[in-house]
């Protein structure tokens, strides 16, 4: 059989069409891979020594897992959105872990999160900062702003002059780091 026959009807790229799709996508921007692995294995330093606790089940440790093979391979929004959901499941699912036997209700706003998380002495006023701040960089990705409004990312490049994918650079960047310091909070680091 001839490895270039069409097996399936559907698609009119070949099995080894596919192949060379992806090759071609790992080498093309190979040694950024390589270092933007790198800046995370040095965030991750910051982790326990033994893991860390994720409360909130799989949706959290998926969310992790993505976020970071996200960065990895250059997808910043993908990156930006599950570091957010990471902090909002991890948090929320920690509160509700009944400690203070005090429940949540059912679709609990973040913001009432981070503040619940303030008053126990879970996070810090800086921790919250960096989580509004988290906040402010997700939600135009997820929910339609207009070129007028200064969180939009056309009006960004805009005004900055610089290219989109530097700013999403920089908003994955932060939005890493932010995920990397919720992690090894004592609430969540295990071991030293």
């Amino acid at each position: 059989m001839d490895d270039e026959r069409q097996p399936d009807i559907l698609s009119p790229v070949t099995e080894m069409g596919l192949v060379r799709f992806l090759l071609a996508d790992l080498h093309d921007d190979l040694s950024a891979k390589i270092a933007r692995f790198r800046q995370l294995a040095d965030l991750s330093m910051a982790l326990g020594e033994d893991g860390t606790m994720f409360t909130g089940g799989e949706t959290t440790y998926q969310a992790w897992t993505e976020a970071r093979t996200s960065f990895i391979h250059g997808n910043y929004i993908a990156t930006v959105m599950l570091c957010q959901g990471l902090a909002e499941h991890l948090l929320a699912s920690f509160l509700e872990l009944g400690l203070e036997e005090e429940r949540l209700p059912a679709k609990v706003p973040f913001r009432v999160t981070l503040q619940r998380c303030l008053q126990r002495g879970i996070i810090i006023d800086a921790d919250a900062k960096d989580f509004e701040r988290l906040m402010q960089l997700r939600n135009p990705l997820s929910h339609y702003r207009n070129i007028d409004d200064p969180s939009n990312l056309t009006r960004r490049v805009v005004d900055s002059q610089l290219p989109a994918i530097e700013h999403l650079r920089g908003d994955a960047s932060f939005a890493l780091s932010v995920a990397v310091r919720l992690l090894s909070l004592p609430a969540f680091r295990l071991g030293r």
